[in-house]
């Protein structure tokens, strides 16, 4: 399945599809449009809009459009659940919320300056996502343990 989100990606936009790929459509492909484009190339294009206002899927409320992802396609993964609390704080710049919030901005900002392209963009911090996730999973099942 195609999905489509705003060009120039920061941590939502890269969360998600590391989360989608993952966990929800290991084969989906990913469109980056400008905003005001956004909604009119993903009913063109039969792909499912996500975190922009008027997307399928977007921020409700506290959540990010992570969140809302895990949420909507009801995984309930300890570490992803973990994992959402990072994404969220650093998100939505509520950094104070999560001790590595602060962490991944800075490397989303700094991944963003070093790869523009948002598809090699995607492709590097994919690596920085699954070593996220790797670490909650430590840290879940230590509270588990």
């Amino acid at each position: 399945m195609n999905w489509i989100t705003r060009s120039h990606v920061h941590v939502d936009r890269v969360a998600c599809p590391w989360l989608i790929k993952r966990f929800i459509d290991s084969e989906a492909k990913f469109l980056f449009v400008p905003k005001s484009q956004l909604l009119a190339t993903a009913e063109r294009e039969g792909a499912i809009s996500f975190d922009s206002p008027g997307a399928r899927y977007h921020h409700d409320g506290d959540l990010c459009t992570f969140s809302v992802l895990i949420r909507e396609y009801s995984l309930t993964d300890k570490a992803l659940l973990r994992m959402a609390k990072v994404v969220n704080a650093a998100d939505t710049g509520r950094l104070e919320q999560d001790p590595l919030a602060s962490g991944l901005e800075a490397l989303a900002v700094g991944y963003g300056l070093r790869y523009p392209d948002d598809a090699v963009n995607l492709e590097k911090q994919f690596e920085l996502y699954d070593a996220l996730y790797a670490w909650c999973r430590l840290e879940t099942a230590k509270d588990n343990g």
